[in-house]
């Protein structure tokens, strides 16, 4: 209980942009959801087995709460997280997780938001999955690292813009009218028609979370989809083109 909850908080509330996510627990699998605030990041993602405890639908609100506890010395060794259950409109649902120490006298409650309450705080945007990508690749830890220096070099620039020049993908910062930088983000990458635009805090956000990591791009819808697996759980972070 304590692994995937732990990678849950490090793969939402870590990116500094996700304060809420949705579990939901349908036809065998574990599927967790979140949007970021300004709707630039879409979560979808699913654990590798299901979470029995998780038997429902339900929000998980306040991560940095529950990171706190997770990451509380008291609940460090031999502690007991336990999913809290009562009975809501005829049906015995999970409210919320309890923590006790080994010793049994530190204790903390973190309550789940009703169903209806995160449908309606979630009202995830509709991304329909592009029928082909038209780049696909996993980028090396060194182009995550160059992209991390341009952004140092560039730092009033809240975007970067992606285009392909002989199958290479180049990122490129600024433009003509001011400074300016660019790279080669990923070499025989493929061919894009059109320049893409994406923000570039989010994006190095997701590139820095622990895990394998492999990127799509998609013209048609225009979308970045970043695949993350933690080997507990598998997190799609779909952002969606911004206007350039």
């Amino acid at each position: 209980m304590k692994d995937i909850l732990q990678d849950l908080v490090a793969h939402t509330h870590a990116l500094g942009f996700i304060s809420l996510v949705k579990i939901s627990s349908v036809n065998g699998e574990t599927i967790i959801e979140a949007n970021a605030d300004d709707r630039s990041v879409v979560i979808q993602g699913k654990t590798k087995s299901l979470v029995p405890e998780f038997d429902s639908v339900f929000g998980m609100p306040n991560l940095n709460k529950l990171d706190i506890h997770l990451k509380c010395p008291e609940y460090k060794t031999n502690a007991t997280i336990s999913v809290v259950k009562d009975e809501r409109d005829g049906e015995v649902i999970p409210t919320g997780l309890h923590f006790i120490n080994e010793s049994g006298d530190f204790q903390n409650d973190y309550r789940f938001m009703y169903q209806k309450f995160v449908d309606e705080k979630l009202k995830s945007l509709k991304y329909k999955t592009p029928e082909s990508w038209a780049l696909n690749f996993v980028p090396s830890m060194s182009s995550i690292q160059r992209l991390k220096f341009q952004q140092t070099a560039h730092s009033e620039e809240l975007m970067f813009k992606a285009s392909t020049n002989n199958d290479n993908l180049v990122l490129s910062f600024g433009n003509i009218s001011t400074h300016a930088g660019s790279f080669v983000f990923e070499p025989n990458a493929g061919k894009l028609k059109q320049i893409l635009s994406w923000p570039v805090a989010q994006t190095i956000s997701i590139l820095s979370l622990p895990g394998d990591i492999t990127i799509k791009i998609s013209e048609n819808p225009g979308a970045m989809q970043i695949t993350v697996d933690s080997g507990l759980a598998e997190y799609n972070y779909i952002l969606p083109v911004q206007a350039k």
